[in-house]
């Protein structure tokens, strides 16, 4: 598995000096089976108190209060890291529990209650409407209908790109019939809730060797995780039909997308214009040693 280097650039700038509140940073993977950080790097000014934890759900979180009064905070995240996502070109899925409808066993589902239950209204009918036209066969297995799903999104949905803002309601992204990666996460998160699946939203990067040909390349990207037994927390890019993909690089997992912002944080004082600029930049470790 290549090594792939990130570097998340984030500068927020103001028209007069402002005093700044803590923040909370969510810009560093957890260290797993899946995937390795062998160096990390977060470069902050002003200057100001650092303090990582594990939140309630696992996530690397850094606590980061700048000190003084300035126009502009900058947070620049650089990471190295290796990637081994889990493959699904054959899974041998004996359990008869792993088919459509879903079912947990007891233990699974006191830990995926949250999960499981929906945190968005459909008042119109249209997520439910819509969701039902997706149902197929009640012995489809799930892993099947899952990949089926994924793939109806990345084909029926417009993309389009949307830097700031947060994700849509997933009802609305049906009526728009488009969004960008955080709104197809979002509806594929909480249409599976509707139908009892365990769904989680997931925050982070992706990187492909064709980065013209993939959607929200070289910025952070979003798709969705679903619990199934036997497989554990699987991966889903209904953006990109990807399933599973060493392209994904997960961040954070959250139950909501707010959640799983990247940066948020407080300022004091009147600032006046602001303005905010991100840049992800995703190649391989080789790639810079060999313009080097």
């Amino acid at each position: 598995m290549p090594r792939l280097r990130i570097r998340h650039e984030t500068l927020y700038t103001y028209e007069r000096p402002v005093g700044f509140g803590q923040h909370r940073l969510l810009v560093r993977p957890r260290d797993s089976h899946a995937i390795r950080v062998v160096d990390a790097m977060l470069t902050v000014s002003p200057p100001g108190e650092t303090r990582w934890l594990y939140d309630a759900l696992g996530n690397s979180v850094c606590r980061f209060t700048p000190q003084g009064q300035s126009t502009a905070l900058s947070i620049v995240s650089e990471l190295l890291i290796e990637r081994y996502p889990a493959q699904l070109s054959d899974p041998q899925i004996s359990d008869p529990q792993t088919a459509t409808p879903i079912v947990y066993g007891a233990a699974d589902r006191t830990v995926l209650a949250p999960f499981i239950e929906p945190a968005t209204e459909d008042k119109g009918g249209e997520l439910l409407k819509w969701l039902r036209g997706q149902v197929g066969s009640p012995q489809e297995p799930a892993l099947d209908f899952l990949l089926r799903l994924n793939q109806t999104i990345h084909d029926s949905f417009e993309y389009q790109a949307r830097d700031l803002g947060a994700a849509q309601e997933p009802a609305h992204t049906v009526k728009l019939g488009a969004g960008t990666c955080r709104d197809f996460a979002w509806l594929m998160t909480e249409a599976l809730r509707r139908l009892g699946y365990a769904a989680r939203f997931v925050t982070g990067y992706l990187y492909s060797p064709e980065q013209a040909k993939v959607r929200g390349a070289g910025a952070t990207h979003a798709w969705c995780e679903v619990f199934l037994p036997e497989l554990g927390w699987t991966e889903f890019d209904p953006t990109n039909a990807l399933a599973e993909s060493s392209d994904l690089i997960p961040v954070a997992v959250a139950r909501t997308p707010d959640e799983a912002t990247p940066i948020t944080g407080v300022i004091m004082g009147d600032g006046g214009q602001a303005s905010l600029t991100v840049h992800v930049d995703v190649r391989p470790a080789d790639s810079l040693r060999a313009a080097a």
